[in-house]
């Protein structure tokens, strides 16, 4: 039988529950719901960092972002990096090695197509995907986002400066015009396709319409004067110290609720085509995305709650994200899965789904899915972590954290804070169990030391020029 085509589906800063089968009742997403009906839905799926650039590492090497050595957002010109606070940033790599046998290079060897289409944001020239095994590159560059081009053409983005579209061009539209394109490309050999959509990561554009349909649906349930509220919590970095967090309490804003409709309406189209022609019964398809919602900074347009915080924090909304799976005749339609699971694990599943060889040295973090998937209920793994020795763009400080069990440990890098959770009775993370389990506190913390010696995880140090804000 012939090995399957994988689509990989990874989105830009979609948090937990912006899918209405994640319990959204604002945003409408009937494509990827449906996509949730006919194969399985995990409810503790992580990303392996609270920001892009790391986790993607991640994806792509089977490995944690400590190990890999990019522990932060790819930072290409330095204009916000190291940030400081009560700490200084620690250093970090600014492009994924080339020692590293990334994922398209694995399976191209076993035979596979290999596209990337849309972000990448792992390094620039001698960087690109076309450096780590693709064979198409369709708008992946050292870019993070569409920046001042924003959504809608003409674009900034290096390779589709010069696309030959209208201008006004929705870039998920295009996107996912080129991936169909591909699809349709008749070949004996299977497919790896890698679509990065830049959605909905800022600036939050949408289309006027569609803008509209949620203003409406906000006037109507009473969320159109509901905006994104300040605490009295400062940022931790000295360059906005002045500046309040401000929090979103309940998802509301319409033009985000756009953006998600019009990025479920290309998903569905993807889907539509593969039955079309008939490849959907041998596609695996995995819809997943990099790091939690934007809640806290930069207009803050969603809510991740019950999850704590959102973006670039440790916290669950930082880091636990939507991730569905799709292969008729191998995931069972309708199946949830509990299990916790982390990006570094995508890299085995799909090498033991395509019946390639795996490679353990190289993706010695990850944890083959495929049982999973095919209805097991256990995975054999102790412990999941998390390493972000850096300030959040969104307020969230330096720090560590591990997870067994149920229970979460995080240790605050700035002053060796530990917090205690259980995540099984309190997935909001609200009530810190630290003092009442002083031992399974000790315990943990040596899990995680060990841990962060075993992957050589980078400390940030002491910054001599901090001063402590006036109360």
């Amino acid at each position: 039988m012939r090995p399957p085509n994988i689509i990989f589906i990874l989105i830009d800063d979609l948090g937990w529950k912006d899918l209405g089968c994640t319990g959204s009742e604002f945003y409408e997403t009937p494509c990827l719901d449906g996509m949730a009906a006919h194969g399985m839905r995990f409810t503790q799926a992580y990303a392996a960092s609270p920001v892009c650039s790391p986790t993607r590492a991640s994806i792509m090497t089977g490995r944690y972002p400590a190990r890999v050595g990019i522990t932060d957002w790819i930072d290409p010109v330095g204009w916000m990096h190291p940030l400081r606070g009560r700490l200084i940033d620690a250093p970090y790599l600014k492009e994924l090695p080339k020692s590293e046998f990334a994922l398209p290079r694995a399976l191209k060897e076993g035979g596979y197509r290999t596209w990337h289409i849309g972000k990448w944001h792992l390094g620039g020239e001698g960087f690109h995907p076309e450096d780590h095994g693709f064979d198409v590159n369709i708008g992946g560059s050292f870019q993070g986002s569409q920046g001042r081009g924003g959504y809608f053409s003409p674009w900034t983005i290096k390779g589709l400066e010069d696309a030959p579209v209208p201008e006004g061009t929705d870039i998920t539209d295009y996107l996912t015009d080129r991936a169909i394109e591909l699809i349709r490309e008749p070949s004996e050999r299977p497919f790896y396709m890698n679509l990065c959509h830049y959605c909905v990561h800022q600036p939050i554009e949408a289309k006027p319409g569609d803008i509209r349909k949620y203003e409406e649906k906000a006037r109507r349930l009473g969320l159109d004067r509901i905006e994104a509220i300040e605490d009295g919590e400062p940022f931790p970095c000295m360059h906005n110290r002045d500046k309040p967090i401000r929090r979103r309490r309940i998802q509301s804003d319409p033009v985000y609720a756009a953006m998600i409709e019009n990025l479920d309406r290309n998903i569905g189209r993807l889907l539509q085509v593969l039955d079309e022609t008939g490849q959907a019964s041998n596609t695996l398809v995995i819809f997943f995305s990099d790091n939690g919602g934007l809640a806290t900074a930069e207009g803050s347009p969603t809510c991740n709650a019950p999850l704590a915080e959102g973006k670039g924090w440790l916290y669950e909304g930082g880091t636990r994200e939507p991730l569905l799976v799709r292969w008729p005749g191998v995931v069972p339609a309708g199946s949830l899965c509990d299990v916790p699971v982390i990006s570094t694990d995508f890299y085995p599943t799909l090498l033991e789904a395509a019946g390639l060889p795996l490679r353990p040295a190289q993706h010695v973090d990850g944890v083959s899915l495929l049982g999973l998937l095919k209805g097991d209920t256990s995975l054999e793994r102790e412990a999941i972590f998390w390493h972000y020795p850096h300030y959040g763009n969104q307020g969230g400080r330096p720090g560590a954290a591990v997870r067994i069990g149920n229970e979460k440990l995080i240790e605050r890098f700035e002053n060796q804070q530990l917090e205690l959770y259980d995540l099984a009775e309190d997935p909001g993370e609200t009530r810190d169990l630290s003092r009442a389990r002083p031992e399974r506190v000790r315990e943990m913390r040596e899990v995680l030391l060990d841990w962060m010696q075993e992957v050589t995880a980078r400390i940030p140090e002491p910054n001599p020029e901090w001063t402590e804000p006036e109360s």
